[in-house]
This record gives structure tokens, C-alpha cells and sequence, in this order.
């Protein structure tokens, strides 16, 4: 049984951390301008602005702000202000027992997939893959302006449903269950330690950026060897943006890497939802009830609805 967390209310304190890559300083004031816009007062963590190598900070500066973040009873919402490498490093000396308390939002998205797959597998409470400050483009951009509402509606409790079209040929079909997983590499980087996940009997989400066309499938196939794609009630294949060609280009693109491990089953799958490493970067509760209805034509488009 998954726990949500309290939905926001403007003038609540919101937590700006880095607990992974390192970030500059125009990222922060995007973030505190993002949350001032919706009547949220914006707290950066102590060591947000650092930098240790390809760091926000050493990894006890970084478990530092983010413990702070969890333990402060004023703070509602946990922003991660951007991915890249870290969350791993940290997540096993993180004291959740004040979050077990009291559950509140831990946003982000990419390495922030560590947090997702241990608040769902070890704590059971939901949280959101979406934008982050590293990845708010323009704020003229129309793109930036559909995901940064969809984080707003998902964190105020607002209905949070989409419609959206493929590129690619879909599988029809209807499922209902809980949407799990994330980034590819970082999913395939948790197998076998207490963050991995067990997606039976759910919505599986995967994205990735820029990674080599071998490495995709070469993760794609410890998935179906371990019996991923097998018991899944739906699958929802997000962006895959910058895929590198190896010395030895691969003959297959994702999609046909993905279609060839699902084809032996019968649930739906969609392809191209409008999340991942890109401006259009839609909000998803991880651990919540969905309903998703496949099409499979670009005049019926599909849809993804959340039941929190």
C-alpha cells in the first residue's frame, strides 16, 4: 500500500538540494523563481552551490542537505535541483525515519530514479519524476511552460491526466496499476542491492539520454534475463533523446529493442510519452494508481490518468 504524501499549500517551505551532480548558480535561481511563482518559499540546502569534482560537495555535504531537508518538519517538498551522479552514493546513510513519519514530495527526475526506487520499494510512498531546476529551459518556452504546470498540478493535488500520440506503433490495451521505475541506466545500476525494484504487476516507465545504442539493449537485456517484462500491466517507453552510435552502428532502433523483449506478452505499450531528458518533461507520480488507455492510431490518442 503505497503513502502520499500531503499535497502543497502556497506559503509552505519547499527544500532546494543537489545530492547529486554539481550545479551553477543560474540553476538555483531558477528553481527559487519556479517556486516563488507558485507561492512557495524556496529554502536551498547549505552545500547546494558546491562543487567536489563532478559533485554538489562531498558526499557528506550532499547526505547533510538532504537529511535536513527530510528531518525539517517545515519543509513540504524536497526539490532536487538537477541529476547526473551521486544519489547512489549517499542513499544507504539517509535516516528515513522522520520521512516514514511524516511523507512529503521528493521531486526530480534521471539519478534521482535512486530515490524513487527506494522511497516505493523500502518506505512505500510515492513521489514525482519531473522537471528540475538544471533542466527548466526558457521560461518563454511553451514546452517548459506544459511540464513546469504538470509539476504544479501534481504537487497542489490538482488532476494530473494526459493525452499524447506516437511516432511509433503502440500495442492497444488498458491497464490499471501503479506507475513504477525511471531511468534506464540507473534502474540497471540497482539491480541486486536493497534499491531494486520488483515491477510485477505494474505500469513500467523507462527513459534514458545520451548512452550508446549497445549499452540501451545490453541493459534492456538484464531486464528481460531477469524476468521484468514478463508479469508488467502495462509499459510506457519515454523519451530516449541523444542515442550514440557505437564504432559498429547497432541495426536496431529502441523502440524495436523494447518491442522485441515485450512482443511475447499482452499488455499495452506506449511509445514516446513526453517525459525524460527533454523541455516537454510531463510530471508522473512513481508509486501511484494509473489508469493508461492505448491507442494505437495518431487520431485516437492515448491517455494516462493518475488516481491518487
Amino acid at each position: 500500500m503505497i503513502r502520499i504524501p500531503p499535497f502543497l499549500e502556497k506559503g509552505q517551505k519547499v527544500a532546494l538540494v543537489s545530492p547529486a551532480g554539481c550545479i551553477q548558480p543560474a540553476c538555483m535561481e531558477r528553481g527559487i523563481r519556479v517556486a516563488k511563482h507558485w507561492g512557495l518559499v524556496p529554502e536551498p540546502g547549505k552545500h547546494a552551490l558546491k562543487r567536489y569534482g563532478p559533485f554538489a560537495g562531498t558526499d557528506q555535504e550532499r547526505l547533510e542537505d538532504f537529511q535536513q531537508a527530510i528531518d525539517n518538519p517545515e519543509i513540504k517538498a524536497v526539490f532536487c535541483t538537477r541529476g547526473g551522479y551521486g544519489s547512489a552514493r549517499i542513499i544507504d546513510r539517509i535516516d528515513f525515519s522522520a520521512l516514514e513519519k511524516n511523507p512529503k514530495w521528493i521531486v526530480g527526475f534521471s539519478d534521482i530514479t535512486v530515490f524513487h526506487s527506494h522511497l516505493q520499494e523500502n518506505l512505500g510512498i510515492a513521489s514525482l519524476h519531473a522537471a528540475m531546476p538544471q533542466t527548466y529551459p526558457d521560461f518563454s518556452s511553451p514546452d517548459f511552460a506544459a511540464a513546469a504546470e504538470s509539476l504544479r498540478k501534481a504537487l497542489f493535488g490538482e488532476v494530473l491526466s494526459y493525452r499524447f500520440g506516437s511516432r511509433f506503433p503502440n500495442r492497444p490495451g488498458t491497464a490499471r496499476a501503479p506507475l513504477t521505475g525511471g531511468n534506464l541506466s540507473i534502474l540497471y545500476s540497482q539491480r541486486g542491492t536493497p534499491t531494486d525494484i520488483d515491477p510485477a504487476g505494474k505500469i513500467l516507465f523507462l527513459e534514458d539520454v545520451d548512452e550508446y545504442d549497445y549499452h540501451i539493449d545490453r541493459m534492456l537485456t538484464n531486464l528481460h534475463r531477469s524476468g521484468w517484462f514478463e508479469h508488467l500491466a502495462g509499459l510506457i517507453v519515454g523519451t530516449f533523446t541523444q542515442v550514440k552510435k557505437g564504432a559498429n552502428p547497432y541495426a536496431r532502433d529502441v523502440w524495436d529493442m523494447v518491442q522485441s523483449y515485450a512482443a511475447p506478452y499482452s499488455y499495452p505499450v506506449c511509445y514516446g510519452f513526453p517525459a525524460g531528458h527533454v523541455p516537454h518533461n510531463h510530471a508522473l507520480y512513481m508509486g501511484i494508481p494509473a489508469v493508461m488507455e492505448v491507442n494505437n492510431t495518431s487520431q485516437e490518442p492515448s491517455s494516462l490518468v493518475f488516481y491518487p
